[in-house]
């Protein structure tokens, strides 16, 4: 077997995509140094460049792809409303694919957008707790960016691409903290999908918190959810179904969506128990629905459509792989208050 621009790129110590720019002659350019190892590497193992490959690398068409788990879902529809604009002010068209949060699907999306030669591939979701979900998903971002193509992820994917990111521990934290402050210490949350990393982020800020104040979190006062309506109403239901140890009820919940936190009260509603006399209720996202309930939702604001519009920056901009991280604000309204025994 002859020798594969992933060994120049492993000799060189760069990404494979900057070696694939570096040889390819792709419009996105690398650092003179950076391109001169690279050059210098593959004259000593006698690489010889891939032609259409280079074709390729110098023929993209004026696209963005935007890969969202749920197009439905408020927060993924103010990412791709930041991620668009940025495209479109770039001269760019963006191209939106709807993965329904499944990593199969998502994997299909990739391919497609490297089949229509897209200038850049963002990645609007969260990344995959499965290794092997990820490592396929890798791989095919990996045949596409050695053909020039530039990806940027909202929230981590991975070492070798641009990231935006939320701060979503601390963000989950400061929130905990703030309940906290007001006098609560029986806590419940309604987790997301094990299969998506962000709910675990999200999920560690918060015992961080109650570790710091030395408050419990029962194994049972977790829940996963599908982050959706339902998903929390489903969750809402399980916990006041099922006391905590010692016949406690949680005080405060905290969905790690906002989405899930209009479920879960909408189940309170339902069953006659006040918010937030005898239950406060926090999400996360801030998506425009939380302040427009008859009871704003108390959350953690995100910049969503900062977001999605760093991403394309990014994803048009340098080839070296950066990391930028958002600040979120936690806000409190008429979902929380101090708990009343």
């Amino acid at each position: 077997m002859g020798v594969t621009l992933g060994d120049v790129a492993r000799a060189a110590g760069v990404s494979l995509a900057t070696a694939s720019r570096a040889l390819n002659g792709s419009a996105r350019t690398v650092r003179p140094e950076l391109a001169e190892r690279v050059r210098a590497c593959a004259a000593d193992l006698g690489y010889l460049p891939n032609a259409p490959a280079q074709a390729l690398a110098r023929s993209t068409t004026a696209t963005v792809g935007v890969l969202l788990h749920d197009i439905a879902d408020p927060y993924f529809a103010a990412l791709a409303r930041g991620a668009c604009d940025a495209a479109v002010a770039a001269g760019l068209l963006p191209l939106v694919v709807n993965t329904d949060g499944d990593p199969a699907t998502e994997l299909r999306g990739v391919r497609l957008l490297h089949s229509q030669r897209v200038r850049a591939v963002i990645l609007a979701g969260s990344g995959w707790t499965d290794p092997t979900a990820a490592a396929r998903l890798d791989a095919a971002l990996a045949e596409y960016r050695a053909t020039g193509g530039s990806v940027a992820a909202v929230t981590d994917h991975g070492p070798g691409y641009h990231t935006v990111r939320p701060a979503n521990r601390s963000g989950a934290a400061e929130l905990t903290r703030a309940l906290l402050a007001l006098g609560h210490r029986e806590f419940a949350v309604i987790g997301g999908p094990a299969r998506l990393l962000v709910p675990g982020e999200r999920l560690a800020g918060v015992r961080d918190a109650l570790a710091e104040a030395g408050v419990a979190l029962p194994e049972q006062a977790v829940l996963n959810a599908e982050f959706s309506r339902e998903g929390g109403r489903r969750a809402m239901a399980e916990l006041l179904d099922g006391p905590l140890p010692g016949g406690a009820r949680p005080t405060a919940v905290l969905a790690l969506s906002d989405v899930c936190g209009v479920g879960a009260l909408a189940e309170l509603r339902a069953r006659g128990v006040r918010v937030p006399e005898q239950v406060s209720v926090a999400g996360f996202d801030d998506i425009p629905l939380a302040e427009d309930l008859s009871r704003p939702l108390s959350t953690v604001r995100l910049p969503l459509a900062r977001l999605g519009a760093e991403a394309v920056r990014l994803a048009l901009g340098p080839a070296e792989p950066r990391t930028v991280e958002l600040p979120v604000e936690v806000v409190l309204r008429g979902t929380t208050g101090p708990p009343r025994r």
